[in-house]
């Protein structure tokens, strides 16, 4: 006979509240139903049961594995109390704590509330540990934002005009409507400058003027929110969790698609030429096309109202597999020690670059041209690709109730011009866009100019139960000129889902590496490898030392101090007094950096397995080749000399 379900109360610090449970259940089946009536950044190992709420018998509720909840003398309105402790706060979101075996109902272990199995389809990429609808209460005290982004908000922004001559009818230190100055997302103004997309900045100041009205004396919000297309955890009106059940408070609303009016970036600046140029070497020597990782900073774009600039230092090309037709990444095992020494140099890692040429076979070096107006300005699978490292680069703000908004993560792409010319465009995957790769809900379709939309099912035929598919729709101006809502599924144009930028080269080259010459990285394939004795040639090891300020200067190259931090000769001070060098070119350092035992320790290897000075010739042999006794044919019978065949 069916055993006949009871209530119990619970009590903790944050109220009380009642479950019906079935005497039968064991204690660990409980704490999916308390976790939804406690506050979101409890830390369920640390669930705690007892008897009386001071001095009694305190049970870790996880280690109550097959105790039944009748088996201790449970019976019907019986009172439980509730201890547990809060997760520490990082940034102002809670940190998932670490996965153990007493941990099966941790968020970790669990996609949008439902236990994640070895056999599940996971989506493009993972899902972050902290839950991306967790707001903070207080981002504008709590995130770190860059030193870029905090000048930029002390700026107001605005556009001067100068006085109207026909309409201005004041004195010079008066003001009207004709010459005050202009908001940074005057849409005149883009007009006129041509500016296609607002600036971050730009379009912040224009919703804050919106969501905030200080006249009004309401209280603050933050303007931003992330766009949020998965099914919400946690959902308070107590049906299972997804995709055992599913109501309107936790599921999607329908997504209708719309170009993106603004962009987190502006422009890409390289700082010299000699960047791009030998990136390009790989595919004029090998033919195949290669990829690289921007490492770099960012500055103020003064073209662009309240305007952002990615400047490009330096190509790190990691591990690939080059083909005519593409790329295929390999692990990059050192990632995180370039990453180190960008960090040292007062860099980041900015974007990625790859080339997408083939030789127009006229012999005059011109290329195919491949991306127009005819066919496509960007691929879907590349759009996804941006997207997905646009995910893992998340941009800080306390604008944001989450405190992140959108990236600022670029992409590059080195084709064929209508000219036949090699050209460079830049691009950003919109909010949308990333949001639909994390929530895996587009994937890329083999025709470039559309990207698919996913099914609810899987090939079998089954229900998936790792992605849920709202309804998405976009927007476009039929041949009528108005403006209809049609649905995206199967695919829709590729176009919706990213924003162009400008690019360019500065006047006069002023990169920090101005001495990049050093063999770059991962090159095997054309015959190009860093070895030693390049390392002693840089320096221009002489009698073991470095001569003066010029060696001191060929240290600027960024492939250079990659390749010094993997033999792990340096100490970490020494390593850091190097990338000051580098960045800054101060002599006085330099010579510094001369008298350190690593330092000596590197040029003492260099001068072993380096590059070594000839050998002195022989008082004899010098003065036989000054009066010319013997001829080059006379020299190499003496070098053979006694040589045996046998």
């Amino acid at each position: 006979m069916a055993s006949k379900p009871i209530l119990l109360r619970f009590e903790s610090k944050n109220g009380q509240f009642r479950l019906t449970v079935d005497p039968t259940d064991q204690f660990p089946t409980l704490i999916s139903k308390i976790l939804d009536n406690l506050p979101k950044d409890v830390d369920s190992r640390t669930l705690t049961l007892s008897n009386k709420p001071h001095g009694g018998e305190d049970r870790l509720l996880a280690s109550l594995g097959g105790v039944a909840i009748g088996g201790v003398g449970l019976k019907h309105g019986d009172k439980l109390y509730i201890k547990y402790k809060e997760q520490p706060q990082i940034n102002g979101n809670s940190a998932a704590p670490t996965t153990t075996s007493l941990q099966p109902y941790n968020s970790t272990n669990r996609l949008n509330g439902n236990p994640i199995m070895a056999l599940d389809d996971m989506p493009v990429v993972p899902l972050p540990q902290t839950s991306p609808t967790a707001t903070i209460k207080s981002p504008w005290e709590v995130v770190q934002q860059s030193p870029l982004d905090d000048r930029l908000d002390k700026k107001d922004g605005k556009i001067p005009r100068p006085l109207d001559q026909k309409m201005c009818r004041h004195g010079p230190k008066g003001m009207c409507d004709y010459c005050m100055p202009l908001e940074p997302y005057s849409p005149k103004y883009l007009e006129e400058k041509k500016i296609k997309h607002l600036s971050f900045h730009s379009y912040l100041r224009k919703i804050n003027s919106a969501t905030n009205k200080p006249e009004l004396k309401s209280s603050y919000m933050p303007p931003l929110s992330e766009p949020y297309y998965r099914v919400k955890p946690n959902c308070p009106s107590g049906h299972p969790q997804w995709p055992d059940g599913i109501c309107t408070k936790c599921q999607p609303s329908a997504i209708t698609l719309q170009p993106q009016p603004f962009r987190m970036v502006d422009h890409v600046e390289f700082a010299s030429p000699s960047i791009i140029d030998s990136f390009l070497n790989f595919w004029r020597l090998g033919g195949a096309q290669r990829v690289g990782f921007l490492y770099g900073h960012y500055e103020e774009y003064t073209e662009v109202p309240l305007g952002i600039k990615a400047v490009v230092e330096a190509i790190y090309e990691p591990p690939q597999v080059d083909e005519i037709d593409g790329c295929t990444l390999n692990e990059w095992e050192n990632e995180k020690d370039v990453d180190e020494v960008a960090r040292l140099c007062g860099l980041q890692k900015i974007g990625f670059i790859y080339t997408d040429l083939i030789d127009a076979g006229a012999g005059d070096g011109t290329v195919v041209c491949k991306r127009h107006i005819e066919s496509y300005y960007l691929s879907s699978l590349e759009v996804t690709f941006s997207a997905r490292l646009q995910a893992l680069n998340p941009k800080a703000t306390k604008w944001s109730d989450t405190g992140r908004f959108g990236s600022n993560f670029v992409t590059c792409v080195v084709s064929g011009d209508e000219d036949g010319g090699i050209a460079i465009s830049s691009f950003q995957a919109s909010n949308s866009a990333v949001e639909m790769v994390r929530a895996n809900i587009i994937e890329p379709s083999a025709d470039p100019t559309v990207m698919l939309v996913q099914s609810n099912e899987e090939e079998d035929g089954s229900k998936s139960r790792s992605r849920y598919i709202p309804e998405v729709f976009y927007r476009r101006i039929n041949e009528y000129g108005a403006s209809v809502q049609e649905n995206a599924k199967p695919s829709f144009p590729v176009e919706y889902l990213y924003v162009t930028l400008t690019h360019g080269f500065p006047k006069e080259s002023a990169g920090i590496f101005n001495a990049a010459d050093f063999p770059i990285e991962n090159r095997e394939a054309i015959g190009e490898g860093q070895e030693l004795r390049d390392v002693a040639k840089k320096l221009g090891i002489s009698g073991g030392k470095i001569e003066g300020e010029k060696g001191i200067r060929s240290v600027a190259d960024f492939h250079l101090l990659c390749f010094l931090r993997g033999m792990g000769i340096l100490s970490k001070e020494e390593e850091s007094l190097l990338c000051h060098v580098a960045r800054t070119h101060d002599l006085a350092e330099g010579f510094q950096l001369l008298n350190t035992p690593g330092w000596a320790t590197l040029l003492a290897i260099l001068q072993e397995s380096g590059e070594r000075p000839p050998k002195r010739p022989s008082p004899a042999t010098f003065e036989a080749a000054r009066n010319g006794y013997f001829e080059d044919s006379d020299q190499l019978a003496k070098r053979f000399k006694g040589a045996s065949l046998r």
